[in-house]
């Protein structure tokens, strides 16, 4: 099992928490990064980029000029692709990127780009995050109390992870430009390749290990 230390939003270490070198201690798989990150980044691609055929141009029933005699090339409509307005030939029709590789291979990249942020020591685990006084907009109270630094941590830009029962810390850091929050749940490759270092809470990181552990 792992160990790290669990801090306080002033930086002070409050205790110790341990867990899974499965999760948290995974061996390095580039090829797991790739599969995922590639998964993410296609499946936004929205695939409804079309253009007209010499099918769908209107107009061009009619044969510009008979077949032979003229002294011109044969012609059988002015909508083909050579002529001007005519239909662009195999031009790109809509289509679907939809790409989803296993769900084993899923939480592997996830584990590994964990245990990538703890050996870089970019893994920061609270034992809460909690804000107080719901009279006062989220935003305001984190930028009161450490300048957008996140408290005492002193970080310049994070992924924030904890529970979406967590609803002032939601509203409060989601609108700060340099850091994002997520729920366990939502956790994915892409947020944590986003940011150089990772907030996890202590319920937070447990969730994560019961879920993803092998």
């Amino acid at each position: 099992m792992a160990r790290f230390d669990v801090i306080n939003t002033q930086g002070q270490k409050v205790s110790e928490i341990e867990l899974s070198d499965a999760v948290f201690s995974a061996v390095p798989n580039e090829h797991l990064i790739y599969e995922v990150a590639k998964f993410q980044a296609i499946n936004r691609r929205a695939g409804t980029v079309a253009v007209k055929n010499s099918s769908l141009v209107s107009g061009g029933g009619k044969k510009p000029w008979r077949q032979k005699h003229t002294g011109r090339a044969r012609q059988g409509s002015t909508r083909a692709s050579h002529w001007v307005g005519g239909g662009k030939a195999m031009g790109p029709k809509p289509r679907d990127y939809t790409y989803r590789p296993p769900r084993e291979v899923r939480r592997g990249a996830l584990r590994v780009a964990l245990s990538q942020r703890a050996r870089e020591n970019k893994l920061v685990i609270l034992d809460s995050f909690e804000l107080k006084g719901a009279d006062e907009p989220g935003r305001k109270r984190l930028s009161k109390a450490a300048g957008q630094t996140l408290f005492g941590l002193k970080l310049a830009e994070a992924l924030v992870v904890d529970s979406r029962e967590n609803v002032n810390l939601h509203r409060g850091i989601r609108n700060l430009d340099a850091f994002d929050v997520l729920a366990p749940e939502g956790l994915n490759l892409e947020s944590i390749l986003r940011h150089q270092t990772l907030v996890l809470t202590a319920a937070a990181a447990k969730q994560l290990e019961g879920v993803l552990a092998p």
